[in-house]
């Protein structure tokens, strides 16, 4: 039986639902999600494999106006990723006037002719009428393949953004096994877990501001896996408020990323952490490398 691959990009401002997306498509929880913008950092691939047809899905991080060295890596990695690619799906809120965000990559589209298709996300929360003008907007502003208004979050439209999609994909024999669902490492997996437990406890600048180190991640012979974690933050005062009173909001962290770990492993995880100070490590170009964020 002759194969079809598709690569596919999903691009968008911070917090559109880029990656609540890309976990409703793939079935299964490959990348985290936060009410805050800026929660993937990394470019991540997720798997879905159909009949015939592997779409792989690259998850980008949020296109946004770069203050750090990290920021400068997270842009670069959406601009070169809806380079080289079948398809790019252009994420927007049902906002009926279009961002900085969107028109930059608007622009970069349109100067590498890359097919794209818009997907207005969120209808769920707008009225018909505002959709209407939303779809007016962006139609004026660039020549996309379709416009499909979708839901992310209850899945209402994406049958049809699938089918769009199905009509990219060309004859090439599968880039990954059929039952993998993500490229990443499991121990990236669940070093990216234990962030977005930080992004959902913790408020204000301090999330944003730590990295996640798996240090050991082993398994015994009856299959429960061992986690060791280092959790850097950069000021000693962030340091004091993910401990917490008594360590207790660590351990509020620590358990829910370990029921999490358990779910993406399928076996017994037992969750060690700590946490230490790298100050200012987002604008080190080496400790932004070392942390795994490499181009």
């Amino acid at each position: 039986m002759a194969t079809k691959t598709a690569m596919i990009t999903i691009a968008g401002r911070p917090n559109v639902g880029k990656s609540t997306l890309t976990n409703y498509l793939v079935g299964e929880k490959i990348a985290i999600v936060s009410n805050k913008p800026q929660t993937t950092r990394n470019r991540i691939c997720g798997i879905v494999t159909k009949d015939d047809t592997q779409f792989v899905f690259v998850d980008t991080p949020g296109f946004h106006r770069p203050r750090t060295k990290l920021g400068d890596y997270m842009v670069n990695i959406t601009r070169e990723s809806i380079v080289d690619v079948d398809l790019t799906i252009l994420m927007v809120e049902p906002i009926p006037s279009i961002g900085p965000q969107e028109q930059g990559l608007i622009d970069q589209l349109n100067a590498k002719k890359c097919p794209a298709i818009l997907a207005i996300n969120k209808i769920d929360t707008v009225e018909k009428d505002i959709l209407l003008e939303v779809i007016a907007a962006y139609s004026a502003a660039a020549s996309f393949a379709c416009i499909i208004p979708i839901s992310a979050k209850t899945g209402d439209g994406v049958e049809e953004l699938m089918a769009e999609c199905q009509k990219y994909a060309i004859e090439s024999p599968f880039l990954f096994p059929e039952d993998v669902t993500t490229d990443q490492p499991e121990r990236q997996v669940m070093a990216e877990i234990i962030r977005e437990k930080l992004l959902w406890c913790l408020d204000r600048e301090v999330p944003h501001g730590t990295a996640v180190e798996i240090t050991t991640f082993s398994e015994r012979d009856n299959g429960v896996i061992d986690i060791d974690a280092t959790i850097y933050c950069e000021k000693a005062s962030h340091k004091g408020i993910i401990i917490g009173k008594h360590g207790d909001m660590l351990k509020k962290i620590s358990s829910m990323a370990r029921s999490d770990c358990e779910k993406f492993m399928g076996t017994r995880v037992y969750l060690t952490t700590w946490v230490k100070v790298k100050e200012n490590w987002r604008d080190s170009d080496f400790l932004v490398r070392n942390f795994g964020y490499r181009e």
